[in-house]
This record gives C-alpha cells, structure tokens and sequence, in this order.
C-alpha cells in the first residue's frame, strides 16, 4: 500500500480517493498548520496521527457531520444538565482558555498508551483559534477544568 506523500504549499488529494483499507486514509506529509487545517476541514478531511508518525490525513466514508439546526436535545441530556445547574459549583464557559483544554484533552488516560493529540496539533489548533475558526466548551467545577472540546 502507498500513501501519497502531500508537500508544503501542495493541495491536499480529493477526499475521494481515501483509501477504503485503512477506511478513509488519504494522505500523508508533514505539515500540520492553521491554513493547513482549515483546507483539509472544508474538504471533509482531518488530521489523525501519533507523535513519531508523519501527518497523516483521513477522510472516512461515510463521515460523521452534526449539523447544529438539526441537534436534539434528548431527555437524558436534558436531565444531566438540569442537575448540574443545580450545583453552583458547576460553569460552563466558551473559549475561555482553548489551549489549557487542549492540553488537557492530550493528558494520558487510563488503559491507554499515548495520545493524538501531539504538541504540534496543539500549536496548530491554538493558532486555528486564534484566526477565529476554532472554540472550545469548558466545563469546570470550582476552578478545575472538567473537560474540553
């Protein structure tokens, strides 16, 4: 199997010659920036790789797309959301440190190994942030940061 190799400043393939084997593998390379991944995101396609791997981009069918108009809020969210409004040690913020809940998201979890996200996503996505194309939803209780993304 070869994987086509993508090149600075060179477009990414069409999303529809991913590979069906590892389902929706495109390509590779080793450029990883803002402009990078907005171009990829508009294309249905994303980054997923390890630290010590080149970028490697993917573009699975079908794709997973959640369009907000069409988002239900379902009972059991519903009532989880309830009871946390009760608790007034509970917030719920909007961006208000992306890059802490991205390093948080890239702290080891039990059970696994490693992470994706390595630090030159981080630097990638904070810069997507900072263009304004990227936010984060921050849950904390007190002052700890709960979850992220």
């Amino acid at each position: 199997m070869r994987i086509p190799w993508v090149h600075v400043n060179e477009a990414l393939p069409d999303p529809s010659l991913a590979l069906i084997e590892p389902d929706g593998l495109l390509c590779a390379g080793l450029e990883l920036s803002a402009t990078r991944l907005l171009e990829a995101y508009q294309a249905g396609i994303f980054p997923w790789y390890s630290d010590g791997q080149p970028v490697l981009w993917w573009s699975p069918n079908p794709r997973m797309v959640l369009y907000c108009e069409e988002f239900r809020f379902h009972r059991s969210l519903r009532k989880r959301a309830r009871s946390l409004s009760l608790d007034k040690d509970w917030s719920l913020h909007l961006s208000c440190d992306f890059e802490a809940v991205m390093r948080a998201c890239s702290g080891p979890r039990e059970g696994q190994r490693g992470t994706w996200i390595t630090s030159a996503m981080i630097d990638a996505y904070v810069e997507l942030h900072a263009r304004g194309h990227a936010q984060s939803v921050e849950l904390r209780y007190g002052d700890a940061l709960k979850a992220g993304l």
